[in-house]
């Protein structure tokens, strides 16, 4: 695991939100954090990847070829499917890899294969997008928050999550609202 810490606001979320969630707003400036192969192995080793995977060039390519992919779907309306272009993109990064069932002494047991370990995390992070469209693609979401761009999978139980974090964006929301309305009075 590295030792630099992961300067992101939200993580935690599912591989394909966390991937998206690598581009951040902080103080009115976009930040981002695969800009080079330190920020790559940051988010690699934040979701246990870092012992699986090299953080290298050819790894960052394919890891921001699946964001860029990934972000052409994910905001757009009518999940699942999406705008063709956009599908096509993360259906590119879905045929660098397959999965592999097995049968082990535990049980049955799948696993990822690639022909070229530096496409791993890039499709595990499509096919992880894959898994939350199939579950609940209504509670994949982006923050309400006008000025966040910021995603998550939305795990509350009647599914009215609309923050990625009440303590930031939610709180922004009601001070807005409140200082609003002691300017109308």
């Amino acid at each position: 695991m590295t030792g630099t810490p992961d300067p992101r606001p939200l993580t935690g979320e599912p591989l394909s939100l966390d991937l998206l969630n690598t581009r951040w707003v902080h103080e009115g400036a976009r930040q981002d954090l695969l800009t080079d192969i330190d920020g790559l192995a940051v988010w690699l080793a934040a979701n246990g990847l870092d012992g699986r995977f090299a953080a290298d060039g050819a790894t960052l390519e394919n890891v921001l070829r699946a964001r860029d992919a990934l972000a052409g779907l994910v905001d757009l309306p009518g999940k699942p499917g999406g705008e063709p272009a956009a599908v096509a993109r993360v259906d590119a990064v879905l045929s660098r890899g397959r999965v592999r069932a097995r049968l082990t002494p535990a049980g049955p047991a799948e696993e990822a294969e690639f022909a070229d370990p530096a496409w791993g995390p890039a499709w595990l992070a499509a096919r992880d997008y894959l898994d939350l469209l199939s579950r609940a693609p209504d509670r994949i979401r982006a923050c309400a928050h006008e000025a966040c761009v910021l995603h998550f999978f939305d795990t509350s139980r009647n599914g009215t999550r609309r923050w990625c974090s009440m303590a930031v964006c939610g709180n922004r929301a009601k001070a807005s609202r409140h200082y609003a309305r002691a300017r109308a009075s």
